[in-house]
């Protein structure tokens, strides 16, 4: 179709308008690009990926990206007392021999169990290191440890059957030899029972009847950062549950040097009950469980997921496995198996417990500076959507009552500089910034407890403004710029406003970010280049003190919509929708 000389003009800022004859189409595409959020994407981007690096050059391997998010919402650790709250490594502190058996024949039975274990654990290894001379004696029979019987044994023919395992399983717990066995793991040793069975160690019915030989006693040593550890879980108000394989009283003593409530009355996994809820009821109250079998470990973790926790597991055994698994977080050491490392999401590198706060910490960081700056990038989308629809909806009344239409007030560059020093540059300093405070559920919510009101106030003045300073279809190119200015001045105003609340509680550095991008946006507005290049005219006193007065007016609005909201979540003083109160 060939239209008429003259059919084509302009809107108010000279875009191209509509057909002669008919109500000039508005400039749309300042309308419609900022409705997308799109540098949204971009920061969340930032965050996730500087939080990966930071937790690297903290020895911490991310292997899935999404553990980010997770850390951030974790109120309750699961951790190991071996290789987590201790050593990795023990160290054989002496050999008690008991009944009719001797040292030396002790020692030589020691020496080749630990020499031919065919997966020696941390203990056995302890005992090789000590007892390096083995006999050399053939073997008819194999049993390795395992988590659920745990006890491990080897069958020499002749020189006997011979186990290796925890006294409180091996030992009736009526004997003198388990009262002294329990004596000793109560100031935080480990104890094994040397034993020997009438049978060999791989009959279906082993071990048997069982003649103990003596306890092994072992030293573990407590990690010297784990206490700072617990101490700083605790003013997080995340919850330590020590959940270990070894003996209940043990763990108690290790859990009780290190000042955790609950490590003095350790509970021993095997009077748990099996049902879910009973379980979470146990959870709720103890911190410190002993002899706990696998099977457990994954019941425990769900039995507290159960009950809205978001869990972390660490642990770096085989036995571990099913529990990471079904974690929230799995967290490894770095010296743990394999299969625990391959299914966890992030692992130690260091086996450093201490890197556990710094893990959550980072994690908390992240998901807090999102929830901020996702606040800015849908507050101008909410006004971006609004002002489109109130210069739409003008336009539909020009055709119903005659009047000329309203174009849209912007040019694309004026939406441009908007977004520079309101939302783009600040959004990408806060979402780098510290951040401490735990995620919470509701998201969405609160979000749009701050985007929405301020939107809709943002877009309602503006277009106040913009009728204000409106000349009507035939007024000058420069009453044109005027009133696209007086609209632009009066949005600017409250979109930094915005970035002020959002920013709250202020230390210095946001206090300096907010002061540049006033400081910016003023230049903008008084050096003649960039007001020539971006069609600012702020020279008529009338029109720049209208857009004032909305601009104040806006910020009125904006902050009593945020002290109602902020008063309704009885969290009045401090910004409610981003979690990182606390940033600093």
């Amino acid at each position: 179709m060939v239209l008429p000389a003259g059919a084509i003009r302009k809107n108010t800022l000279g875009a191209p308008g509509g057909v002669a004859g008919r109500p000039p189409a508005p400039g749309w595409a300042p309308a419609l690009v900022p409705m997308v959020p799109e540098g949204l994407v971009l920061m969340t981007s930032i965050a996730f990926a500087v939080g990966v690096v930071r937790l690297g050059k903290r020895n911490c391997l991310v292997q899935e990206l999404p553990a980010i998010e997770g850390l951030a919402r974790v109120d309750v650790v699961c951790a190991d007392k071996t290789g987590t709250l201790t050593e990795n490594g023990m160290r054989l502190a002496q050999i008690e021999p008991l009944g009719a058996f001797e040292e030396a024949q002790v020692r030589q039975v020691l020496a080749a169990l630990a020499g031919d274990d065919p997966r020696p654990n941390a203990s056995v290894q302890a005992i090789a290191e000590a007892l390096p001379d083995t006999p050399g004696w053939s073997q008819t029979a194999i049993a390795p440890f395992s988590s659920a019987k745990k006890w491990s044994g080897i069958s020499y023919g002749a020189h006997g059957d011979w186990l290796l395992g925890a006294p409180d399983v091996l030992l009736d717990p009526a004997s003198a030899d388990a009262a002294r066995a329990e004596e000793l793991g109560s100031s935080g040793l480990r104890v094994l029972l040397l034993a020997r069975g009438d049978r060999p160690v791989d009959a279906a019915d082993a071990p048997g009847v069982v003649e103990p030989a003596a306890l092994v006693v072992l030293e573990q040593k407590v990690r010297p950062d784990a206490k700072g550890t617990l101490e700083y879980f605790a003013s997080q108000q995340v919850s330590i549950k020590v959940i270990s394989g070894d003996n209940a009283v043990s763990v108690g003593a290790v859990a009780s040097s290190l000042d955790l409530p609950g490590g003095d009355h350790p509970v021993d996994a095997r009077t748990l009950p099996e049902d879910r809820d009973e379980l979470a009821d146990v959870l709720d109250s103890d911190t410190t469980f002993g002899r706990v079998r696998p099977d457990q470990k994954r019941a425990m973790v769900g039995a507290l997921q159960s009950r809205g926790h978001t869990v972390a597991m660490t642990g770096d055994g085989v036995n571990d496995v099913l529990a990471l698994k079904d974690a929230d977080i799995g967290v490894a050491m770095g010296a743990g198996s394999p299969a625990t490392r391959a299914v966890a999401q992030i692992v130690l590198l260091d086996n450093k417990f201490a890197t556990l706060p710094y893990v959550v910490g980072e994690g908390r960081r992240v998901i807090g500076n999102i929830e901020r700056v996702s606040n800015l990038f849908l507050t101008k989308t909410v006004y971006s959507v609004l002002l489109a629809f109130l210069v739409g909806l003008a336009g539909v009344g020009s055709q119903i009552f005659g009047y000329d239409p309203i174009g849209y007030p912007f040019l694309p560059r004026h939406v441009t500089i908007a977004a520079w020093f309101t939302i783009g540059i600040p959004a990408f300093i806060l979402s780098l910034a510290p951040n401490n405070e735990r995620a919470r559920t509701g998201f969405v919510g609160r979000v749009m407890r701050l985007a929405v009101p301020s939107g809709v106030v943002i877009g309602v003045a503006t277009f106040v403004a913009y009728l204000i300073a409106y000349a009507g279809p035939e007024a000058s190119e420069t009453q044109k710029v005027q009133a696209g200015t007086t609209a632009l001045i009066t949005l600017i105003m409250i979109a930094v406003w915005v970035l002020a609340l959002v920013a709250r509680p202020y230390v210095w550095w946001k206090v300096v970010l907010i002061a540049v991008s006033v400081l910016a946006y003023i230049a903008l507005f008084t050096i003649p280049f960039t007001r020539e290049f971006f069609k600012l005219d702020p020279s008529n006193p009338r029109l720049t003190l209208a857009a004032f007065v909305c601009g104040v007016v806006g910020i009125v609005l904006v902050e009593l919509a945020w002290w109602v909201q902020a008063r309704m979540s009885g969290n009045t003083g401090k910004f409610v929708p981003a979690v990182g109160a606390q940033g600093a």
